[in-house]
């Protein structure tokens, strides 16, 4: 293997192994067999012929267990990831566990992975009970299960199969993904990302995900698995890899590349996990956060973060009229915790220049008072050099202009000023 400064050799384990369970009542009156037969013309192939082959294999079992002879799954976890109250309820009623596990090299397509989650599907769909994915310590409505297999294409949505939980740390939010060791590969991580981009960097360290998987695969593919596979030391991250890692890859806008630095940081805990880290390259100035915000501002580009005009003509003025309209029931809903999941709210605001106002965004981290916005700015200002991207704001309302909801594909409300100068019809000077 050829070692050099533009590649990181990473390794690769022997086999891999999925587990998801069943919770029943008694024992299933089902057997696993004829429920995946039941998918048949409903799971696209191969995954069907998968699952139907690798359940006449050694490379899976099906056991049933009383609940005690496995071991207890924490609550509280199982909480942190999503679990419902009746899903927990109906876990703790459970008297036995359908044990679905099933073994395969690594490489695309994983095998273990779609065969283990579509016979626990079917079974549990029978039986109209949950399925638990030991890996993720997640519970899947049977329905969602089947949903995130392959369709007939061939594609699946890498959010149905890679989490990104965070946490707070001294020096901002800590990132990592929880899902790529089903693929051999070495989990994610990041530090220090400023509190304000917590939805928008879950996206992008999806969207590296879905980058470097596809790297990982591309080593995996001869016939015989090697010892290591070599990532390139500076990934590349687009707005396409963030859109098909959602299942929109027809939604992707045009975005210039952003490059991150891999690092391998080795566990010195022998019972703890390994992280490939993501940083800025190499020379960058400034902290890391600051090129954070600056990444996520070239990946999400439905909003520019810095725009100018002089003197509104008709079509600006009745955006800005729409935008500061709708304050008040931004504010409540934002309040509120009525945005949808993985969006980030922002405003546009004026900035006093001697040409003119300067309008830049900020991210709205909170919103106590109607009167004054509390934010991170998206964007270094031109006229004012204490305004740079990830520097806090304080925004009279009255300066705001427009406002917007952001999700991973770009602008999902709002953001009239924006959708004037799009459509080529910029303010008359």
């Amino acid at each position: 293997m050829l070692i050099t400064d533009d590649f990181l050799p990473v390794p690769v384990p022997e086999s891999l192994s999925a587990t998801y369970l069943v919770p029943t009542a008694g024992l299933p009156a089902v057997s696993a067999r004829s429920a995946v037969r039941g998918l048949a013309g409903r799971l696209a192939e191969p995954v069907h012929g998968l699952a139907r082959q690798m359940l006449d294999s050694p490379l899976m079992s099906v056991d049933v267990l009383p609940i005690g002879e496995f071991p207890e799954l924490p609550p509280d976890l199982l909480t942190a990831f999503g679990a419902g109250a009746a899903q927990l309820d109906r876990l703790a009623a459970a008297s036995h566990l359908v044990v679905v596990q099933a073994e395969y090299r690594p490489g695309w397509p994983p095998a273990h992975e779609w065969a283990a989650r579509a016979v626990a599907a079917a079974v549990a769909e029978t039986m109209d009970s949950d399925v638990v994915d030991v890996f993720g310590l997640q519970f899947l409505d049977p329905g969602a299960a089947l949903r995130s297999l392959p369709n007939a294409q061939g594609r699946v949505r890498l959010v149905d199969w890679v989490l990104v939980p965070y946490s707070s740390g001294a020096d901002g939010l800590w990132f990592t993904t929880k899902g790529l060791r089903r693929f051999g590969l070495l989990e994610l991580q990041t530090q220090g990302v400023p509190d304000h981009l917590t939805r928008a960097w879950g996206a992008v360290m999806t969207g590296a995900a879905r980058r470097l998987l596809r790297d990982w695969t591309d080593g995996l593919a001869g016939d015989e698995v090697p010892a290591f596979v070599q990532l390139p030391v500076l990934a590349t991250v687009t707005g396409h890899d963030i859109a098909v890692a959602y299942g929109n890859p027809e939604q992707h806008g045009a975005t210039p590349p952003v490059l991150l630095r891999l690092e391998l940081d080795p566990a010195t805990d022998p019972e703890a996990d390994s992280f490939l880290s993501l940083r800025p390259p190499a020379g960058h100035p400034g902290p890391a956060g600051r090129y954070f915000a600056a990444a996520c501002a070239t990946l999400f580009s439905g909003i520019q973060p810095d725009v100018r005009y002089a003197r509104p003509g008709d079509a600006m003025s009745r955006a800005i009229a729409t935008a500061r309209a709708g304050l008040g029931d931004i504010r409540a809903r934002f309040r509120g915790g009525h945005l949808l999941p993985e969006t980030q709210l922002v405003i546009k605001y004026g900035l006093p220049g001697d040409d003119g106002p300067e309008y830049v965004w900020a991210g709205v981290t909170s919103w106590d008072s109607p009167e004054q916005i509390v934010g991170v700015s998206a964007s270094d200002a031109n006229t004012d050099p204490a305004v740079r991207i990830g520097s806090p704001v304080v925004v009279e309302a009255t300066e705001v202009v427009d406002w917007a909801v952001l999700d991973a594909t770009g602008v999902t409300e709002g953001g009239w000023t924006q959708a004037v100068l799009d459509a080529g019809t910029p303010p008359t000077p």
